[in-house]
């Protein structure tokens, strides 16, 4: 602004442009400022993501049925409650489910049978899990919320259900509800992991 102000002493004159000169030149330009800026917001956004991996989401099939499921907020949530399930489990010699199980379901009922089995689990499991650290239950609690999503959109498709699906979750639950509530709903959690496999298995990456 002092380069525009009208003298008649070349000395001021020359003064005045020098200063205004020395300040532009401090001070760089308001976009290159803000080019320094975006730049900067847009390596650390990279970062972050790097840091925190990629989004990992899969479809599930079933028979005619799909649902969107995120295995690694699953494995995640399960890997924080699996060691104190396992630890608490006082009837190793009793097993509810395991990989032949679900491997047998017979065809056309794997529908059937994933939503009866995350029903097994929403309603009777996860309802009754108990763990003395607040983490870990509001890891049960974010595994059941997972688990009610993939149901809800699993019930978007019609599921025949036949009389040997039933029977094999009959079977499931004459089991659970033999061991004390506590203890049944222990050793169910601590049995996720071949649950997860087996639907990672129907849900093959691209």
């Amino acid at each position: 602004m002092s380069v525009l102000t009208v003298t008649h002493n070349p000395l001021l004159l020359v003064i005045t442009f020098n200063e205004s000169k020395c300040l532009h030149q401090s001070h760089p330009p308001v976009t290159t400022v803000m080019k320094i800026l975006l730049s900067s917001s847009i390596c650390t956004l990279l970062l972050l993501g790097f840091l925190n991996g990629p989004v990992e989401s899969r479809t599930l099939h079933a028979d005619g049925c799909s649902a969107n499921v995120h295995f690694h907020e699953l494995r995640k949530h399960f890997s924080d409650i699996r060691s104190d399930a396992i630890s608490a489990d006082g009837e190793i010699g009793v097993k509810l489910l395991d990989t032949s199980l679900m491997k047998n379901v017979q065809e056309g009922q794997t529908c059937c049978f994933v939503r009866l089995l995350l029903r097994f689990y929403v309603e009777r499991v996860f309802s009754n899990y108990e763990s003395s650290q607040p983490h870990q239950q509001r890891c049960a609690s974010s595994l059941a919320n997972a688990f009610v999503s993939i149901r809800k959109e699993m019930h978007k498709c019609h599921c025949n259900c036949g009389e040997e699906t039933q029977r094999t979750i009959d079977s499931v639950l004459a089991k659970f509800d033999k061991l004390q509530i506590e203890q049944a709903a222990q050793k169910a959690v601590g049995e996720l992991d071949t649950v997860l496999e087996w639907l990672e298995g129907l849900a093959p990456t691209s």
